[in-house]
């Protein structure tokens, strides 16, 4: 092999390493999880991030919530359903503490049964939202 990392990443079109375009990019943020509700599914972090073309670290996961805010800032304006709360931590299904900060349509854990049966009430909606549309 000849090729470099950065050489074989661009052929595979994903991004560089040192490339943190796609975390901010709300477009390609908005259509990924889109994409998601419309097959009926949440994203895990990692797999939300390697769509993008990066491997899971925390500070990458920090930035892609960042997006995902301004995701929903579009969503809500636009009178959509939310889609941060399709992409959830493996661990658990849900999603992590940053979503649930500042909420003031719930109160509680942000874990277990209550937060769990919030957190499938707004997937159904962006499901049902999207599931009837197609990518555009």
């Amino acid at each position: 092999m000849d090729r470099s990392l950065a050489e074989f990443l661009d052929e595979c079109g994903l991004a560089k390493p040192d490339d943190w375009s796609a975390l901010h990019d709300v477009a390609r943020v908005t259509e990924m999880v889109r994409d998601a509700a419309r097959d009926g599914r949440a994203l895990s972090y990692s797999e939300a991030l390697g769509k993008l073309g990066y491997r899971f670290t925390r500070p990458k996961m920090r930035a892609l919530c960042k997006t995902l805010d301004a995701v929903d800032r579009a969503a809500a304006e636009a009178g959509e359903p939310e889609l941060a709360v399709l992409v959830v931590r493996e661990s658990d299904g849900l999603p992590g503490q940053g979503w649930w900060t500042g909420r003031r349509d719930y109160t509680g854990e942000w874990t277990g049964t209550k937060a769990r049966g919030f957190v499938e009430r707004l997937q159904k909606q962006a499901f049902d939202f999207w599931s009837s549309r197609a990518a555009g």
